[in-house]
């Protein structure tokens, strides 16, 4: 009964963890300049937030953060805090090649950041994350969230280090890393606006 759930949890969490994202652009950006470990403090960050969620959902009380004031608040909070990462990895492209192994982002308040102030990861767990809680816990009682955990959060961490790590090897030139991490930072710049766009009239701006 176990293997079958477990099976099911890695599958439903893959259209989650997988799909493009500003955490997903956040940390190849991140993973540019402190290869793996940036991005598992990138993941260290999201699960900071993600287990207290899942937590909250097992009690009932997340249902507050998909109200509609909520969601516009986090959703413009969330679109700011995008524009300045934005800003800052640009700013960062133009520094000297020497110091590439620098990053004015910190991993894990980024992990932590684009995970509290994403209203879509949040309605993630809140409307799909919530079967699978309330299964896990018909299942073994509150034991059951240990497990679900488990075998949703290894996946975000696999992905996220090995995301950082890829764009972490050395076959970029000068020129050619700066392109990438200024194509990152735009697209990490048109999720923000999207989430402002969001929060302000509830449209929006992207197809994603």
């Amino acid at each position: 009964m176990i293997l079958p759930f477990i099976f099911k949890v890695v599958v439903i969490s893959s259209s989650g963890a997988l799909a493009p994202g500003p955490l997903t652009a956040a940390t190849a950006a991140i993973g540019l300049k402190r290869g793996w470990k940036g991005g598992f403090w990138v993941s260290v960050g999201h699960a900071t937030v993600e287990l207290p969620l899942v937590l909250l959902i097992a009690t009932g009380v997340a249902v507050a953060l998909t109200q509609p004031a909520a969601v516009s608040f986090l959703s413009i909070a969330g679109g700011a805090m995008l524009i300045f990462f934005a800003f800052m990895t640009a700013k960062s492209a133009f520094s000297k090649a020497e110091e590439r192994s620098e990053s004015s982002a910190n991993p894990f308040s980024t992990g932590v950041a684009l995970s509290a102030l994403n209203p879509f990861f949040i309605a993630w767990w809140a409307g799909v994350g919530a079967i699978l809680v309330s299964e896990a816990i018909s299942l073994w009682g509150y034991a059951g969230i240990a497990v679900l955990y488990l075998s949703h959060v290894w996946l975000d961490f696999v992905w996220l280090i090995l995301l950082a790590h890829i764009t972490s090897l050395a076959i970029f030139s000068t020129r050619a890393y700066r392109i990438l991490l200024i194509s990152l930072s735009a697209l990490v710049f048109l999720f923000g606006v999207d989430f402002i766009s969001f929060g302000v009239s509830g449209r929006h701006v992207l197809p994603i």
